[in-house]
């Protein structure tokens, strides 16, 4: 398999029309979307504007959340990766969702670290945000883990909750 970008254990590829059926297996997950709907899960329409969504904002700005891949076996695991925050500060968000099996293996530090390099060194953003759901304390660790400082809560809509949120600054 062909990857945009590489960590050690990851393989970052591109949201298409042969691994979109990936889509479907992680958000349509009970598991994986109880933090990111308000509803808890996602229909299948939601997850086809999602996926249109990716595939967009790809076309538009080069980033989008990647599915990724382990390299050794090639089975995919989830996706991580970026999108616009707010461009005029020069700001992207950063966001990953996982297959409950990938869990607890580094691979969520290691694709978010593999992806705030790519925001820093290849794009030139100048600023990473990020949010999690107030009840996913895995996420909020793993924030805190990767050095990312509070900022404030910000509303957001799919969960119609206030996401506690952080950004990380570049630094020369």
């Amino acid at each position: 398999m062909k990857f945009y970008i590489e960590s050690e254990r990851i393989g970052f590829s591109v949201w298409d029309n042969e691994n979109e059926q990936c889509a479907y297996l992680l958000w349509g997950n009970k598991v994986v979307t109880k933090y990111i709907s308000v509803t808890g899960n996602m229909t299948e329409e939601q997850i086809e504007k999602r996926l249109e969504k990716e595939k967009n904002t790809y076309e538009k700005h080069k980033i989008q959340y990647f599915p990724i891949y382990e390299k050794e076996s090639n089975k995919f695991i989830g996706c991580c990766g970026l999108r616009p925050y707010d461009l005029e500060k020069n700001i992207a968000e950063l966001g990953i969702h996982l297959l409950p099996e990938y869990w607890g293996k580094g691979y969520a530090k290691e694709a978010c670290l593999r992806m705030i390099k790519f925001a820093f060194e290849t794009l030139s953003f100048e600023e990473i945000f990020v949010g999690h759901n107030p009840y996913n304390l895995a996420s909020s660790q793993l924030i805190k883990k990767l050095g990312f400082e509070y900022v404030h809560d910000e509303y957001y809509a799919p969960t119609g909750l206030n996401h506690p949120s952080y950004l990380l600054k570049k630094i020369d």
